[in-house]
C-alpha cells in the first residue's frame, strides 16, 4: 500500500519562474500589437495575464499579491479599452498600478506597517530601518515610473509606447532593483 500523497504546500517562489510568468504576457502584448494593433494586443494580454496567474498557482501553490493586483487592473483597464475602443485606458493602467503600489507602501509606513517586508521577507532578512528605507525608495521609484509612463504615452505613438513598456520600464525596474544591493547588504541581518 502506498503512502498518501502530500498536499501541495506553498513554497518559496523561483525568481526565474516569476520572471517568466511576468514577462510572458508582456512579450505577447508587444508581439500581437506589432501584427494586429493595440486592441487585439489588449485582448491577448488579458487572457495571457490570467493564464500566467493560473500557472503560478499550479506551480507554486499560491497567488503572488502583486501579479494578482496587476491582473485586476488589466481586467478593468483592458476591458474598458476594448469595450469603449479607446486605447487611453490600457495606456494609463501602468500609471494607476504604480501610484497604487506607491500609495500602499507609503500608507503602510504611516501606520508603521512594512508591506514590502510581507512581499519580500522570504528573500531578504533586513533590519526595520532597512525595510523602511527600501520601502521609501520603492515608493519613490513607483511614483517616478508613473510620471514617466504619463510623459511617454502622451507624447509618442502607441507602438512606441508599447515598446517602451517592454524595453524601457522593465530594464529600468531591473536596474533599480540591482541598485538596491548596497542597502540590502548594509541592513542585512541573520535569520533566526
Amino acid at each position: 500500500m502506498s503512502a498518501p500523497a502530500k498536499p501541495k504546500q506553498p513554497g518559496k517562489e523561483n525568481p526565474a519562474l516569476r520572471l517568466a510568468l511576468d514577462m510572458g504576457p508582456l512579450i505577447l502584448f508587444f508581439t500581437v500589437n506589432g501584427f494586429y494593433g493595440i486592441f487585439a494586443a489588449t485582448a491577448v494580454f488579458m487572457v495571457a495575464i490570467f493564464a500566467a496567474l493560473a500557472a503560478s498557482r499550479l506551480l507554486t501553490g499560491k497567488f503572488a499579491i502583486m501579479p494578482l493586483v496587476t491582473a485586476a487592473f488589466v481586467l478593468i483597464f483592458g476591458g474598458l479599452t476594448l469595450y469603449l475602443q479607446d486605447e487611453t485606458f490600457i495606456k494609463i493602467k501602468p500609471t494607476m498600478i504604480y501610484l497604487l503600489f506607491a500609495g500602499i507602501l507609503l500608507g503602510g509606513l504611516a501606520f508603521n506597517r512594512m508591506f514590502l517586508k510581507n512581499v519580500m521577507g522570504e528573500m531578504f532578512a533586513l533590519s526595520d530601518a532597512g525595510w523602511r528605507e527600501l520601502t521609501i525608495r520603492w515608493a519613490g521609484f513607483f511614483v517616478t515610473l508613473a510620471l514617466l509612463n504619463e510623459a511617454v504615452w502622451r507624447n509618442v505613438s502607441t507602438d512606441v509606447w508599447v515598446s517602451f513598456k517592454l524595453f524601457g520600464l522593465l530594464p529600468l525596474t531591473i536596474a533599480f532593483a540591482a541598485l538596491q544591493a548596497g542597502l540590502l547588504q548594509r541592513h542585512a541581518k541573520t535569520r533566526d
